[in-house]
């Protein structure tokens, strides 16, 4: 079986294909890097609806995700987003931690894997 990555970098592939799956690198903000938790969250959730698209999938074959949030206190801010994006019906298994991120002004981290 093959394995595709695209958006290649030093580090990382944001995407990788390989059979029915599709995997995304934790995506963060770039654009609205240091803004609030809802900012953040829906640039992320914007990234990984282009990314899907990109490897033939879309959100609703997303079957896991993790979310990281370098506070706690975001949780219902992040959730109130995440809801409002999420297909009714087709909603992942889902982890959200609490973690230290690589940027502090990045308040949100998101990876997911789906199929295609």
């Amino acid at each position: 079986m093959t394995i595709e990555r695209k958006e290649l970098g030093p580090r990382r592939s944001q995407i990788v294909v390989h059979g029915d799956t599709v995997d995304l690198a934790g995506i963060v903000a770039q654009t609205n890097k240091g803004r609030n938790v809802t900012e953040q969250t829906r640039e992320i959730l914007s990234t990984i609806d282009a990314y899907l698209a990109q490897a033939d999938s879309d959100k609703s074959k997303i079957l896991t995700a993790t979310i990281y949030l370098s506070d706690m206190g975001g949780f219902a801010e992040m959730n109130a987003v995440w809801d409002a994006w999420v297909v009714e019906g087709a909603t992942p298994a889902r982890a959200t931690v609490e973690a230290k991120l690589a940027n502090p002004a990045l308040k949100v981290e998101i990876m997911v894997q789906a199929a295609i």
